[in-house]
């Protein structure tokens, strides 16, 4: 279980950094749930593929496009469940980002279900977003 896992989660980061839309959404289930972590106006859960897909458009309109994950970690398998460091930034005028951060994604029937997101520095994470 642990290589195919393993497998759906590098195919994940793969078409997050090349903005493959039909891979997502092969890859994301349609009832995904989705945790936004922080006290910005695009935190919170996330119910279903389109309104994840509705947060990743917010996320690049905000960031004038330059939202990008600049290197993932080793993917750590644990069950169903596979955790990495990743680092990611973004700017837009008057303000840029750049941190650490650990996602955590459940696998399950071949597709990811659920998505919890951790940040180094939520606080200007939050300051980013608006």
């Amino acid at each position: 279980m642990s290589t195919e896992i393993l497998d759906i989660t590098r195919r994940y980061f793969a078409a997050v950094a090349a903005g493959d839309i039909p891979a997502l959404t092969d890859l994301l289930a349609e009832d995904l749930v989705w945790h936004q972590p922080g006290q910005s106006s695009l935190s919170g859960t996330y119910a279903g593929r389109d309104a994840v897909f509705g947060l990743i458009g917010a996320f690049m309109e905000r960031s004038q496009g330059s939202f990008v994950i600049d290197k993932v970690g080793p993917l750590l398998a644990n069950g169903d469940l596979v955790a990495t460091t990743l680092q990611f930034r973004a700017s837009r005028e008057g303000a840029e980002m750049a941190m650490n951060g650990i996602d955590l994604l459940r696998i399950e029937d071949g597709r990811i279900r659920e998505v919890w997101l951790f940040s180094e520095d939520q606080a200007a994470e939050d300051r980013f977003w608006g």
